[in-house]
């Protein structure tokens, strides 16, 4: 790949390329619930010493941040590039204006351990493998206990034709790389996310605990 795909890729998230994605993805009801069902046996998997700050990376316009607002006494992140999109995160009042941050996973403006838990939900796999690694680490970086993964799932590595673009969808085993680039993380729980059964992606989760 090119030094500037990255670059590129992040572009078009931030331009009409995300916008679009916003338009297609509306807050409903019926996500809410999807949304809720994904997040109450993740937090399962932290209960006793629950986190009491979270940060999404890439919480577009905020629908798992809706849920955990519900779900969790802690205070919310979020890290996103769009502007449309945290304008819209802002003007829901799910997050605090001053919690809602603009830029990427590959460079987080939060010091070390600034939350409790760092989450990605459908993220990674819009990461170029170049600049995953980095990615990763930023999130471990800023996680102080937890880090949580819920992405699409892949034995081998592979890139899949996106909204025509060859350079936008990757997909892998992302708990297994996590595991492999951080040995320290416990693993506490992991589960499936079945499209047929929740009109959600099939997603597989993975929580793991910093030691």
């Amino acid at each position: 790949m090119t030094q500037n795909k990255p670059r590129t890729q992040l572009d078009r998230w931030a331009g009409d390329f995300g916008n679009a994605y916003i338009n297609r993805n509306p807050d409903s009801d019926e996500l809410l619930r999807i949304r809720l069902a994904t997040w109450a046996p993740i937090l399962r998997a932290m209960i006793g010493a629950p986190p009491s700050s979270i940060l999404e990376v890439g919480s577009n316009i905020g629908a798992n941040l809706h849920a955990l607002r519900l779900l969790a006494q802690a205070e919310l992140f979020a890290l996103e590039p769009n502007p449309e999109a945290r304008k819209v995160l802002a003007n829901r009042g799910w997050v605090a204006e001053s919690n809602i941050l603009d830029g990427s996973a590959m460079k987080i403006d939060l010091p070390d351990g600034a939350v409790d838990m760092a989450f990605t939900s459908g993220v990674l796999i819009h990461v170029s493998p170049d600049d995953l690694e980095q990615a990763c680490r930023e999130i471990y970086r800023v996680a102080r206990t937890y880090v949580v993964c819920i992405e699409y799932f892949s034995e081998a590595p592979r890139a899949i034709p996106y909204r025509g673009h060859d350079d936008m969808l990757f997909i892998r085993d992302f708990g297994g790389y996590y595991m492999d680039l951080f040995p320290d993380l416990k693993l506490l729980d992991y589960g499936f996310i079945w499209s047929r059964a929740t009109g959600h992606d099939s997603l597989t989760w993975q929580v793991f605990r910093k030691s």
